[in-house]
This record gives C-alpha cells, structure tokens and sequence, in this order.
C-alpha cells in the first residue's frame, strides 16, 4: 500500500497538467474536497504561468494531496503526472535511457523542494523522476480524497515489468482479478519489501485500447467514500466514465473517469476502509 514512509521507487508525488489550473482547482475541489493554494513566483521552476495562473498544491485539510499547474511543455495533453522517487534523479535518468526509455526533460532543480526530471519508458508512458530535498512527498496519501493507487496500463506488459525492474529496482506479482478477463494484472512494489509495499499495477491492453488516449499510460486512483456518488459528480461537471462504478472482489468499487478537459484518473472505495484521516 503507499504510505508517506517514502522509500526509492516508491510513488511519492501526482500532479496534474491542465490548460485552465482555476476550472480544474473547482473540478477536483467539488469531487475531493481539495483547495487550491497558489505557490507564486517563489515556486521557480513550477511557477509556470499560463493566461495568468500559474503553479499551485491542492490540498486536502492542510496537507498537499496533489500539485496543479498549467500544461508543461514535455506533456502534450492534460494529463496526471506520477513521480517515483529517487536518490539520484541523475543515475535514475540514465537508468531509463540505458533500459530503452527516453529522457524527456532532463533533472531540473525544484528550490529547495527537490530535484525532478521527466521520463518515458519504452511503449512511451510518461512518468517523473523525484530526488527529495525539502519535499519529500505528499503528505495525504491513502486516505478518502487522496491517491491510493497508480496503474500503467500498456501495450507490452513484459517490457514494462523488464523496464522498471531495470531503473527503479521493483518486485513483481502476476495476479488474476475477477473480471478481468484473459490475462494477468501485475503488482508492483519497492525493492524493500513484499505486499506491504505495493505502490500500483500494470496492465497490459490491446493498442485500439489506448490510441484514443495518446498511447500508454500512467494513471492515478483517488480513494473515496462513495464510488457511485463520485462518478455522478464527475459527469454533472463535465467529465465522463470510461468504465461505470464496478465491484471487484477483494478490492473494491471502482470507476474510471476523465475530467473536462482529457486527463484520466480513477477513483475507489476500498472494499477494507482506509485509516481515518
């Protein structure tokens, strides 16, 4: 499971890519209950503006659950953003370059938060690359409203499971899902430790699966109360349903979204609760 105990390659940071930052702060606002705290030119490298608003954290009751900017230049689409963490943004970049990925944007230095650089790995899903300093991560993480979860859903799930292996050390476990037809579902986890440790999935999904969304991807789960009550909200703003609430036994209900303006998430409510927050 995530947990706030960040270790190398573990899932520490999400943030989103938008072409209006105020629209989505309300969609996201209104689904999770998130406010949106602007960082200002201090923000140096996240303080890109676009039409005026510029980078900012979503947070849920005091603690960053998110981070919100406009589109950067290495993200063609609105889109989230998933961050591992690294020692050694540096030797992490030639990790993935060696393994066949791609250096999208070189290690830049966030002041005093950290060190970030953005990457794809070989069937072209875009992740980041975290080197803490300051900022070791989020701070709501596996609690109602924040990210519980991320899945790569790709066309090569053996590549995958051999890149990442490669640049962030990760175990692997092939499972079978209820319903999810032929196939296995892969969870992944830090290189310290067992189930405990999980931080995501990889999927592997035929190519006239993923072509309406650019290819494959990484996307984000937000844990919620209500599923089905969620997923209304994100069509009465908006949004649309790629997949309808869903139970999966042993996980829980699930639906898979699309804000207003593209970017995919899903969102869950866990068949065992989370910890209050």
């Amino acid at each position: 499971m995530l947990t706030t105990d960040y270790v190398p390659g573990s899932a520490c940071w999400v943030e989103l890519g938008t072409p209006d930052v105020r629209a989505a702060a309300q969609f996201y606002g209104d689904l999770f209950g998130w406010e949106f705290q602007p960082l200002g030119p201090e923000g140096g490298e996240h303080s890109r503006t676009a039409a005026g608003r510029g980078y900012g954290l979503l947070t849920l009751d005091g603690r960053v659950a998110a981070g919100l900017g406009p589109l950067p230049e290495a993200q063609a689409r609105s889109a989230w953003l998933l961050c591992f963490s690294s020692p050694d943004a540096e030797a992490t970049a030639r990790a993935v370059a060696a393994a066949g990925g791609r250096v999208a944007r070189q290690p830049v230095d966030v002041p005093a938060d950290g060190r970030m650089a953005w990457c794809t790995d070989p069937a072209g899903a875009l992740f980041a690359v975290w080197q803490p300093a300051a900022r070791k991560g989020l701070e709501a993480l596996a609690k109602e409203g924040s990210l519980c979860w991320t899945e790569l859903y790709t066309t090569d799930g053996t590549g995958a499971k051999k890149f990442y292996r490669h640049v962030f050390g990760w175990r692997e476990e092939d499972v079978r899902l209820s319903g999810a037809g032929t196939g296995n579902y892969t969870v992944v986890a830090t290189a310290d430790g067992g189930p405990e440790r999980s931080l995501g999935g990889i999927m592997q999904l035929p190519e006239r699966h993923l072509r309406k969304d650019g290819g494959p991807y990484w996307q984000p789960y937000f844990e919620v109360p209500d599923c089905d009550v969620i997923a209304a909200a994100v069509l009465a703003r908006g949004g649309r349903l790629h997949m309808e609430p869903t139970s999966h036994e042993g996980i829980g209900r699930i639906a898979l979204c699309t804000d207003r303006f593209g970017a995919n998430f899903a969102v869950i409510t866990s068949e065992i609760p989370p910890p209050p927050v």
